[in-house]
């Protein structure tokens, strides 16, 4: 069981920085703002993020921000080794000795200008981990005070339960959306539950706004319906139809437009119509439900 409270709607932060919006320090700032404003308190990082980066903007931003550190929470990630300026990788590789598990870490808390993560993943699974290794690691991380909560992110449930017979695994975060609905039919929210193991969701629209398919051509003629239905926005109910499953999904919102971070929350306070969540899981599939 988690010791962090999260906000219901996390705030992604991968394509912030020089990977895609490129903020520059006070627009960081104002964005951090708008979110707490929003009750949208929890920040989503990975050493990676920027090619290693980004963290180290925020930091900035959010120490310019003058918000209390205890008003917020961050997650943070490490283990997959990029190709970039600042790293000497002849290949993109992953990462999870001891060693270099706690050097990451305390990279992390440098470069966020804090003395501890809320909540610190491994990004993805490695063939070569070795749960021991890594169970030091977050045992050791936690003893200092360094990390709070320990998770993982895109781990099967059988590499989480590989993980959680070492070490308490207190989040997953795995890819969720109306398009993209496997983890809530192949066991994995099912295990979750079981072990109270908390979902996050990244990309949490999924491909609605990004492809043009017959997948998404059917969602976006529904949604156009349940629009006028609950005078909302598209955005606000497929983040509502995944805030509905019992495994208690937290999305992450990658978004730094005003107007739908203000939007944001009211995915939260939406309780979708059940036929309509079936109605959205129904035009995703193709098919009636069997």
């Amino acid at each position: 069981m988690s010791k962090t409270l999260l906000s219901p709607i996390i705030s992604g932060t991968m394509n912030w920085g020089v990977w895609d919006k490129n903020l520059t320090n006070k627009e960081m700032e104002s964005t951090i703002q708008l979110c707490v404003e929003n009750k949208i308190t929890t920040f989503d990082h990975a050493d990676i993020y920027g090619s290693y980066t980004t963290e180290a903007d925020f930091g900035k931003a959010f120490k310019a921000s003058k918000i209390s550190r205890e008003k917020v929470q961050l997650i943070t990630k490490c283990g997959i080794q990029m190709i970039a300026e600042n790293r000497k990788n002849k290949i993109k590789h992953y990462d999870y000795s001891k060693e270099y598990i706690i050097w990451s870490v305390e990279e992390s808390l440098k470069k966020l200008k804090t003395d501890y993560v809320d909540v610190f993943l491994l990004h993805r699974p490695s063939p070569l981990m070795q749960a021991d290794e890594i169970a030091e690691a977050v045992e050791k991380l936690k003893s200092e005070g360094k990390i709070i909560d320990f998770g993982l992110s895109n781990f099967t449930s059988s590499q989480t339960e590989l993980i959680r017979q070492k070490t308490e695994v207190s989040f997953n975060q795995v890819q969720f959306s109306a398009t993209h609905f496997e983890a809530m039919t192949d066991g994995s929210f099912d295990y979750m539950q079981m072990h109270k193991i908390r979902p996050l969701s990244w990309n949490p629209l999924g491909t609605v706004f990004r492809e043009d398919t017959k997948k998404t051509r059917r969602l976006k003629k529904l949604l156009s319906t349940l629009v006028e239905k609950y005078h909302l926005g598209s955005d606000t109910l497929l983040l509502a139809w995944i805030l509905k499953h019992p495994a208690g999904v937290i999305p992450i919102a990658g978004t730094v437009n005003v107007a739908r971070i203000q939007s944001l929350i009211k995915a939260v306070e939406l309780d979708l119509d059940k036929e309509d969540w079936f109605a959205i899981w129904t035009e995703s599939m193709g098919n009636d439900v069997p």
